[in-house]
């Protein structure tokens, strides 16, 4: 064998890899990083892995189909519907993650954080203080203890799972923009 046969890895072994990286997105449901993806593919080569979520993800684009590969901050990777196909199927989706009361304290948190647990209950009710403890053990709010109350903010969890930015101001930009369609939640937010 000479050395650009063993550089290059064979036709078949490529093939292998990218079906290991689109199988392991794809179950995983959530971004990956390089070093979770080389453990199933079975390289360190990150330079290798690289190429191969991106050549990937170009193929992805290609086919012009309902899922496609983004490539998040940090070189995380996540198979995803895209957006436009969302909003059209949702209603099949057996079992919601979170309830819709959860989700408006959610997006309550996320856009005013960091944001006292005591101003989040004054806004959204009493039950509040379920509901954040559901999204705490979805890991999609920490809570920081400050006096007799706590602060909370959004998870990396919450930005990786909604696509949005780990920066806060960013975060909050891409919010307004996502609740402009509905404006009854854009006042009780802001």
């Amino acid at each position: 064998m000479t050395t650009e046969q063993t550089q290059e890895p064979e036709p078949r072994q490529e093939k292998s890899a990218l079906q290991l990286v689109e199988a392991a997105l794809y179950v995983a449901g959530r971004p990956l990083d390089l070093k979770t993806i080389g453990s199933i593919v079975g390289t360190r080569s990150k330079s290798r892995l690289r190429t191969l979520v991106r050549t990937l993800a170009e193929e992805y684009l290609r086919r012009d189909g309902v899922l496609e590969i983004l490539e998040l901050e940090d070189e995380r990777f996540v198979m995803q519907l895209k957006a436009s196909y969302v909003i059209k199927v949702k209603r099949l989706s057996l079992k919601p993650l979170l309830a819709q009361a959860a989700l408006k304290t959610l997006a309550y948190i996320a856009y005013r954080q960091p944001v006292a647990q005591a101003h989040v209950a004054l806004v959204r009710g009493a039950l509040v203080y379920n509901q954040i403890r559901e999204l705490e053990k979805f890991g999609l709010v920490s809570a920081e203890k400050l006096g007799k109350t706590q602060i909370l903010r959004t998870t990396d969890v919450f930005s990786d799972y909604f696509n949005l930015s780990r920066e806060p101001r960013l975060m909050r930009r891409q919010l307004r923009a996502l609740f402009e369609d509905n404006g009854d939640l854009v006042e009780k937010i802001a």
